[in-house]
């Protein structure tokens, strides 16, 4: 998408660009001229949310994804009918205000809080890209990718190895599919006695077989975080550390020394300045958000996220 950035593994030919603190966004942007704003994301995240969980952590990877829908990293994302139901009650409100951009930023926020983890400040004021390329998606790291490639990814978007690792962190909530990780469990390597990555944990090796048998669906989910699935903490990085990390671009964290400090800081490592994921989770996701950010004059304000005007 034009001037947005592509993090993991989110919102498509919807718009656009994304935000921090920067000129022309601000927190509170639209405190006068949509004062309900935030408030009618907010509650319409929760109500789909208690219908459907999982529009929680399908936000949150279309916040982070944030380019061309139809790309083949976006097909499974999930929570578009989230966004046009809080713009379609946005612009009944407040019509041509408020941006999609911003909507989706606020949703993101929300995704976390309704799964149990804090809030942020969301600064907005963001408008809405007119172009959305699906060759833009090449910007996301891959799930075999080395944490040097991961690293340069992020740096190239003013990114560094601690926004990295807490980004990759939102996979504290979601699910990935077999096909995505079962590469890992079955001939991986010929050196091992059970064929499988040998970063993996030997006891979380059957539970996976189980979850994703070698000539089972390839489409079945699992969750990233098999310690607390639907909760927003820290047992993300707690697997890692114990080898039952289901991605392996996710387990590469814990190998690489770099990745491995910032890991540790967020569990509490004794000696290291610790961390507080939720906090630094939200500083990041502000950073991330204000990469191409549009304000001003330029790109627009959808009537309806799905199309240009």
């Amino acid at each position: 998408m034009e001037g947005a950035f592509a993090v993991l593994v989110l919102f498509v030919a919807m718009a656009v660009t994304s935000v921090h603190c920067q000129a022309g966004t601000r927190v509170g942007f639209y405190s006068r001229s949509c004062p309900r704003a935030e408030s009618i994301v907010k509650s319409t995240v929760q109500a789909h949310f208690r219908s459907d969980p999982t529009v929680a952590p399908g936000l949150l990877r279309m916040h982070f994804h944030d380019c061309f829908k139809t790309a083949p990293p976006n097909r499974l994302l999930r929570g578009y009918d989230v966004i046009d139901d809080a713009k379609s009650q946005i612009e009944a409100a407040c019509p041509g205000i408020v941006s999609c951009a911003d909507i989706l930023a606020l949703a993101a926020r929300d995704s976390v809080v309704v799964t149990r983890g804090i809030s942020w400040q969301v600064p907005t004021g963001r408008r809405d890209g007119r172009i959305s390329l699906a060759s833009d998606t090449a910007n996301l790291p891959g799930f075999t990718e080395s944490v040097e490639a991961q690293k340069q990814k992020f740096l190239d978007k003013g990114l560094n190895t601690q926004d990295l690792v807490t980004l990759v962190g939102a996979h504290t909530i979601g699910t990935t599919a077999c096909q995505i990780f079962k590469y890992r469990l079955y001939n991986f390597t010929t050196t091992t006695a059970t064929g499988a990555d040998p970063t993996i944990d030997a006891t979380f090796i059957p539970q996976l077989r189980a979850l994703c048998p070698e000539n089972g669906d390839g489409a079945r989910r699992v969750a990233l975080d098999t310690g607390s699935p639907n909760r927003f903490d820290t047992s993300f990085f707690s697997n890692l550390r114990n080898g039952r990390g289901v991605l392996e671009s996710d387990q590469k964290l814990w190998s690489d020394a770099s990745t491995k400090a910032v890991v540790q800081r967020f569990l509490g490592v004794r000696g290291l300045l610790g961390l507080t994921f939720n906090v630094e989770f939200g500083r990041s996701m502000v950073k991330m958000s204000n990469i191409g950010v549009k304000t001003g004059t330029d790109g627009e304000i959808r009537k309806i996220c799905s199309a240009i005007n």
